[in-house]
């Protein structure tokens, strides 16, 4: 019967049958299509004459066979052949049959009867001309012959097709050795399409031995003949007790907190885990076994898709020539991909290194062949060369995205940090100052929040410069300021994994650090949302969710490469590094919080500081960089930022130059 019926076929039912006995595939490719249009004779054939025997009692009469018969097949072909043609009945795909071949046969069995039975009746009957010049007796026939004509002529055509899948589906397939066993999660839609597509592949690779579902009226079932075993909670004693190799998730709409909530329950197991296509490809009835794909970290620690004022982030970017600083960046890259989406004039690609620039570049050819792409190699703390670009270029829209971001590192090299954060975005937003910049937006982090690291700190000295450039400049300066990004370069999830493929360990600083994440693309489309809304001086927060322990990350990368932590691969605990806090401080709520429109964005309100003592103070931090005077620094950057506080002694920082 159709695809999604519920039988008792077992899939270890399978009867191999040796290749050789396969037919002749090339020859049946060949001749298809006749050899389809004869099947379909040959079913209307037998159904005739079975309707025949239906009318007689099922005795077969030699009068009727050579006199009635033949007359009757030559006019029902003449009616039903075209028919089918006309319902698309000889071009499909025999092997892969469902509910809609079924369906198309049903109507256009209809049909051909329907018009069978008006030519019958209303004409050859009814004109004296043709009735005259029948066979004799044949106008006597029984009308039942045309109602079980049509129950054949559905019934035969729909048992070739289902014979033809049977024969791939059971008699065809050929056992390959050592059959991975599969376990499905999720006893819906799409875990049995999957099942159904892993029972028609011409060579067994899965044992597929039973779903697991949550849902109390499933428990017991059978889906194909595979077992629905039990709920989520149970899953680990499942695969231990059956062996299980794989799991494939198939639940393309369930939320991120589910997809973690199965691989929790499976930590400890050695289990692959794979995921399914979205429920669209599901209900299209797109879904291949080849599109299954493992479970990706992203899978389950990103959020919910984020919804976007489209028509005012192309009001902003469309038709400008945009400049991006550090473009050769994770986060500067995904801004290049995103602002290409909204058609810019011109987009300049800012990046001191030569290697992610020239990909970055190449990269956006290929995406966006008609956008005007420009890379161009500047180091931002060159101010005769950042002020030669933006004289050339003028740029209506600066994306600031250049920093130096790698806390510990930072830590051991402060001068590189202040001039590169502090000094790089003062000639930036200098220039863009200068040449009549409409929006300058700076990209800042979580780590600006009452930092303890170099790497903090510089950021919050480069908010309050452009901050206050902000109160007096014609151009609108923007911040947005949010936390860790999914597979950044640096970021811990990339370390986690070359760690885990060298066999470990995996090095974690502290069983309780926390930290807050989302993915590139996320941050990339909340910036250009956050830019779009701004009217000048606002620092924007995004909302970066719930955060998470890194000890925990770190298991869930090790379960989902299919190792077990603490056996397999171990996690090993290091001790926090220089200017690292256990958790960083994103706080969306509170007196100095905003609300916005937009439900992930916030604006954080404070009170600026007086510009000649900013800027004052800046030059001073600025002139210890340059005496390589490292020592002052600390007390200088407190000056600025009075809730900075020394995270690790100085002694930890002994190594700058």
């Amino acid at each position: 019967m159709p695809d999604r019926d519920i039988d008792n076929r077992s899939q270890s039912s399978r009867a191999p049958v040796p290749g050789p006995l396969a037919p002749p595939t090339g020859f049946l490719l060949a001749f298809r299509k006749p050899l389809i249009v004869f099947a379909h004779i040959a079913a209307f054939a037998a159904s005739l004459l079975f309707a025949f025997l239906v009318a007689n009692n099922m005795r077969f009469r030699l009068d009727w066979f050579v006199r009635q018969y033949p007359f009757l097949l030559l006019f029902f072909l003449s009616v039903k052949l075209p028919i089918f043609g006309l319902f698309q009945q000889y071009r499909g795909w025999w092997r892969y049959v469902g509910m809609s071949d079924l369906l198309g046969i049903l109507r256009a069995a209809l049909v051909s009867t329907l018009v069978i039975v008006t030519i019958w009746f209303a004409v050859m009957l009814q004109v004296p001309a043709i009735r005259f010049g029948l066979p004799r007796g044949i106008t006597a026939i029984s009308q039942g012959i045309f109602m079980a004509d049509l129950v054949g002529t559905i019934l035969l055509p729909a048992a070739l097709r289902m014979i033809i899948r049977l024969y791939h589906e059971e008699f065809r397939t050929v056992e390959a050795r050592g059959l991975k066993r599969f376990l499905i999660v999720g006893a819906g839609n799409a875990g049995e399409a999957l099942l159904r597509e892993m029972l028609r592949l011409p060579v067994a690779q899965y044992d597929v031995v039973g779903f697991i579902d949550d849902d109390p009226v499933k428990q017991g079932t059978r889906i194909h003949g595979v077992p629905v075993l039990g709920t989520v909670e149970r899953m680990a004693q499942i695969c231990q007790q059956r062996s299980i190799d794989e799991i494939a998730i198939a639940m393309p709409s369930a939320s991120h907190q589910q997809l973690r909530r199965v691989i929790q329950v499976c930590e400890g197991t050695k289990i692959r885990f794979r995921t399914v296509p979205s429920i669209t490809d599901i209900a299209s009835g797109k879904l291949r076994v080849s599109q299954i794909r493992d479970v990706d970290i992203n899978d389950l620690l990103g959020r919910e898709e984020v919804q976007l004022d489209l028509d005012l982030i192309e009001a902003f970017a469309r038709d400008k020539t945009i400049l991006v600083s550090g473009a050769g960046g994770s986060i500067g890259a995904e801004m290049c991909r995103q602002i290409c989406q909204f058609a810019p004039r011109r987009l300049l690609l800012i990046e001191q290194a030569e290697n992610p620039l020239f990909y970055a570049e190449r990269e956006l050819h290929t995406q966006f062949p008609t956008v005007n792409v420009e890379p161009i190699v500047c180091n931002i703390t060159d101010a005769r060369r950042v002020d030669e670009v933006f004289a050339w270029h003028r740029p209506a829209v600066v994306i600031h995205a250049a920093a130096h971001k790698h806390v510990p590192l930072m830590e051991l090299n402060m001068g590189e940090a202040i001039k590169n954060n502090v000094l790089g975005t003062r000639i930036v937003a200098d220039a863009t100052d200068r040449y009549g910049g409409s929006h300058f937006v700076m990209i800042s982090t979580d780590k600006a929040v009452n930092p303890t690291s170099i790497m903090g700190a510089s950021k919050r000295i480069a908010e309050l410069y452009i901050q206050d450039l902000g109160r007096t400049s014609a151009t609108q300066f923007i911040t947005v300021r949010f936390g860790n990004v999914l597979g950044s370069e640096g970021s811990v999830v990339p370390i986690f994994k070359k760690q885990i493929a060298a066999g470990g360990p995996v090095t974690v600083t502290h069983p309780e650090m926390k930290r807050y994440f989302m993915t590139i693309p996320e941050a990339g489309q909340l910036v250009l949302q956050a830019a779009s809304m701004g009217q000048g001086g606002e620092i924007f927060v995004l909302d970066m969710g719930e955060p998470v322990k890194i000890v925990d990350l770190a298991k869930e990368l090790i379960t989902l490469s299919g190792f077990r932590p603490g056996h397999d691969i171990e996690i090993v605990f290091t001790g926090t590094r220089p200017g690292e806090k256990l958790f960083e401080e994103l706080r969306l709520a509170g007196e100095d919080m905003q609300r916005t429109r937009h439900p992930k964005i916030r604006i954080w309100r404070n009170i600026p500081m007086d510009r000649a003592a900013l800027r004052t103070g800046i030059d001073t931090l600025l002139d210890l960089v340059e005496r390589r005077d490292y020592d002052a620094l600390p007390a200088q950057i407190h000056a600025l930022v009075p809730e900075y506080s020394v995270g690790t002694p100085l002694v930890a920082r002994a190594s700058c130059p």
